[in-house]
C-alpha cells in the first residue's frame, strides 16, 4: 500500500513538474495592428484653395448624368476644401433623407482627407470600431475628395442608392476635377 502511494506520489509530482515548466514558457505577445507605427502619415493630402461654384456645378453634372444613365434617383453635394456647402442637387424622386447624409459624405470626405469608404472598411472589415467614436465621419461609401494638382480643393458626396450606386457616381463627378 505504502509502494502505490509512493508511486503515485510520484507521478503526480512529475505531471506537476512537466505542466510547471509549460507555464513558465511564456506565449508570443500577439502584435495589435493598431501599435504599427507608419513610416508616413496616411491621407496627407494639403488642403488647395477651394473649388468654385462653376466646377463644382460641373462634377454634380457628371454625376447626376451617371445616375440618369443608370435609372438611379440621388441627391448630390459638393463641398468645398474647408468642408462648407458650394453646390447642391437633389434628382427628382430621390429620398429625402439622403440630403443631409450626401452632405454628411462629402464634408467627412474633405475633413479627413479620405473617401467615406475607408470609414466603412475600417469598421465591417477591420472591426475597428474606434472609428464610430471620431466626430464627423460617416461609415458609407458615396464621399469623395476632389483633388487638384495634389491638393484637396472640396469633396462631392452622393446619396440615396446603396453605398456602391453611391460611390460610383461620386467616382464620375470627381473624374471632372483634374
Amino acid at each position: 500500500m505504502r509502494l502505490s502511494f509512493l508511486t503515485v506520489a510520484l507521478a503526480a509530482t512529475g505531471i506537476c513538474s512537466s505542466l510547471s515548466g509549460e507555464a513558465q514558457t511564456p506565449a508570443p505577445a500577439a502584435v495589435n495592428p493598431l501599435d504599427a507605427i507608419p513610416e508616413n502619415m496616411p491621407f496627407d493630402v494639403p488642403y488647395g484653395a477651394p473649388i468654385s461654384l462653376d466646377r463644382a456645378k460641373d462634377a454634380i453634372a457628371a454625376a447626376v448624368a451617371e445616375a440618369k444613365k443608370r435609372h438611379w434617383k440621388l441627391n448630390v453635394a459638393v463641398v468645398d476644401s474647408g468642408a462648407n456647402l458650394v453646390a447642391f442637387e437633389r434628382m427628382d424622386g430621390a429620398q429625402l433623407a439622403s440630403i443631409a447624409v450626401s452632405e454628411h459624405k462629402a464634408r467627412a470626405a474633405a475633413s479627413y482627407r479620405r473617401e467615406t469608404r475607408a470609414f466603412e472598411d475600417a469598421i465591417q472589415l477591420k472591426q475597428n470600431y474606434y472609428a464610430l467614436t471620431l466626430d464627423g465621419i460617416i461609415a458609407s461609401r458615396g464621399g469623395i475628395p476632389l483633388i487638384e494638382a495634389g491638393k484637396i480643393i472640396g469633396a462631392i458626396g452622393c446619396s440615396g442608392g446603396t453605398g456602391s450606386q453611391d460611390e460610383a457616381a461620386c467616382k464620375v463627378g470627381a473624374a471632372t476635377v483634374k
